[in-house]
């Protein structure tokens, strides 16, 4: 199944892409059966967190909904709606840093064995950061290197402490797009000398930028992508492919990386995990994001996150 969030003049809805181009307002459709049933419409299709929280009740009433769904004002064409990032606001959004052998080692690093022993996260402002399919990645007059990561993300459906890794993937909803948009030279006020402690907070900071996590273009739910470890990624900037992996060469598996977050953070449905790029970012080349770029992220399975590039004001 795959769960999408899509807006349509001035409203928002949750709603299923269907396989022959169209999509299921899931609360609308719902509504049409409820007065046939007699019974209150639920309450979980309003939102993409409601819906998480709610599992497989929400899973199996979303199915029973979109097999009953009539044309009419519960179905439409996916041209017709505007995509919005599946989870518009998650409530924890976790990066990782370091995931691939490749992208470690084209930056002149030397991977070593504790590379495969802790999992670098970081954490991106979701409120500010996540846009959607077809929004612009802006930049800001303080950018001066905004560079590209295309990512697998991770979208939790349970809520989980100390979870094992045997049983970490039980605990996922589904599987989506996201471009860890980075400022690689940000440094925001003159300063006397460059410590490794500053420049560190600038490299952190740099991923702080508003608009810097596209996600997209919807989840894929967990039973239809399988093993999360056999997923081609893709990466191309004005239709010129510039990464190129496989899931499978992640340093630490998805499993991994939940059980190793969850020994210190409890998470929630709609929490965010975003596992690491590949090789192929601009910074090795000097080759940074311009206004008028296009950068699409694409990953077998689940399809294409695209994205303008324009300036912002501020």
């Amino acid at each position: 199944m795959k769960l999408a969030t899509c807006s349509l003049e001035d409203r928002s809805f949750v709603a299923v892409a269907t396989e022959d181009g169209r999509v299921v307002d899931l609360a609308a459709a719902d509504a049409e059966l409820a007065r046939e049933e007699a019974r209150p419409p639920h309450a979980f299709f309003h939102n993409m967190i409601d819906f998480l929280e709610h599992g497989s009740q929400a899973r199996e009433a979303a199915e029973k909904a979109v097999r009953e769904a009539r044309e009419g004002s519960a179905v439409h064409p996916l041209s017709g709606v505007r995509l919005r990032a599946p989870v518009p606001t998650p409530r924890k959004l976790f990066c990782l840093a370091g995931n691939f052998q490749d992208h470690i080692e084209e930056g002149g690093k030397k991977m070593d064995s504790q590379d495969k022993e802790t999992p670098r996260f970081f954490m991106k402002p979701a409120s500010t950061c996540v846009i959607g399919p077809e929004d612009s990645i802006r930049i800001p007059p303080v950018a001066r290197a905004i560079d590209w990561e295309g990512e697998l993300a991770v979208v939790l459906g349970r809520r989980g402490k100390r979870i094992p890794r045997d049983q970490a993937l039980d605990y996922v909803a589904g599987y989506t797009n996201m471009n860890d948009v980075s400022e690689r030279k940000l440094k925001i006020w003159p300063r006397s000398e460059d410590r490794p402690q500053d420049r560190w907070f600038d490299w952190l900071n740099g991923k702080w930028l508003d608009s810097a996590a596209p996600m997209g273009p919807w989840i894929v739910t967990g039973d239809e992508i399988g093993d999360p470890q056999d997923l081609q990624i893709s990466t191309y900037v004005n239709g010129d492919r510039k990464q190129h992996n496989n899931t499978s060469q992640m340093l630490v598996p998805v499993a991994n990386l939940i059980e190793y977050i969850s020994a210190f953070v409890t998470l929630e449905p709609g929490d965010v995990i975003s596992t690491g790029t590949v090789s192929g970012v601009g910074y090795v080349t000097g080759e940074y994001l311009k206004p008028g770029d296009r950068v699409e992220v694409e990953i077998s399975k689940i399809g294409v996150l695209g994205n303008p590039v324009a300036a912002s004001s501020r």
